[in-house]
């Protein structure tokens, strides 16, 4: 990737990345931050990347900025913003009963799924993004998107999962 596409790539995804930064860390400044590191990484290891579905990269890098940033965090001095409530929010560790079940649950749910359907449920259910943003995230049509949650659904009530899932998150 030369300069003119990672200029590209920025001017098209920032906005996706800064969203994402946004609700991981609570924080504009941080996000700003995040956001940045996130395509400085994207310059420094260009030439080992593939540009083949680049919202996809983009917004797995600012999941694991964003971590790195709630972790470091923890480790500062007294007086630094409080990491660990910040982390308790994003991972939802109140109790350890619950994340367990649904660790397991997402790992049945998305053990057959392209990474990429995992991640338009991310976008569409954890951080609340419409289709329309999905789509041009991800390069699918609306409909596609539909289409790959539609099937996705229909795969989890054939294997009994969609009904497990509700009754323990009611």
């Amino acid at each position: 990737m030369d300069a003119q596409e990672i200029d590209l790539l920025y001017r098209r995804y920032a906005p996706m990345v800064m969203r994402r930064c946004r609700r991981m860390l609570a924080d504009g400044e941080q996000a700003m931050d995040a956001t940045q590191e996130v395509f400085v990484r994207l310059m420094r290891f260009s030439e080992h990347l593939r540009g083949q579905y680049p919202s996809s990269l983009l917004y797995r890098m600012a999941t694991n900025v964003c971590l790195n940033m709630i972790r470091d965090a923890g480790a500062r001095p007294a007086g630094e913003p409080d990491s660990a409530e910040r982390l308790a929010r994003v991972a939802a560790l109140d109790d350890p009963e619950p994340v367990g079940w649904a660790r397991a649950m997402l790992d049945r749910i998305f053990d057959r799924e392209p990474d990429s359907t995992r991640e338009i449920a991310v976008m569409l259910y954890l951080d609340g993004m419409t289709l329309e943003s999905v789509a041009r995230a991800t390069g699918l049509s609306v409909s596609g998107v539909r289409k790959r949650m539609r099937t996705l659904k229909e795969k989890l009530q054939n294997r009994g999962t969609w009904n497990a899932w509700n009754e323990q998150t009611i």
